[in-house]
């Protein structure tokens, strides 16, 4: 059967980055999602359709078709007293925030500085080319 539209997935897979680090990975293909639901990056499911358990195969995703290029407009200085009083703020801890739309997001600590903590709305691996190693197992 081919991996389609509003079929569950079963994968193992190995997430490299282009410096060969291991970003992330689900050797024991635990990792399950519904084809075609936006549950996964565009590139990679696009790369998966048609496939059928069994197929391994290799592929590497541009940034636009993952997590989407670095927005220099999502980093800015925010004022210290935002933070909480007793908590120690160190550079990657991250933290949810409200966008300028209003909707929930996730922001990374980038540098702390005396009077401002340095905050950047972008995903982690915004601007990251993505290379997996997937086996699809059902």
């Amino acid at each position: 059967m081919q991996i389609e539209d509003k079929r569950v997935v079963t994968l193992a897979y190995t997430l490299k980055d282009n410096d060969d680090n291991v970003i992330d990975q689900s050797d024991d293909g635990s990792f399950c999602y519904l084809h075609g639901a936006s549950n996964i990056i565009p590139g990679l499911e696009n790369a998966l359709t048609g496939k059928a358990s069994g197929d391994e195969l290799s592929v590497s995703i541009q940034p636009e078709d993952a997590y989407g290029t670095r927005d220099e407009e999502k980093i800015q200085a925010v004022p210290r007293e935002m933070f909480p009083p007793e908590q120690d703020i160190e550079p990657g801890m991250q933290f949810h925030a409200q966008g300028p739309d209003g909707q929930a997001i996730v922001v990374t600590i980038a540098k702390v500085e005396e009077n401002n903590i340095v905050v950047d709305g972008n995903h982690p691996l915004a601007g990251v080319q993505l290379n997996f190693d997937v086996r699809i197992m059902d």
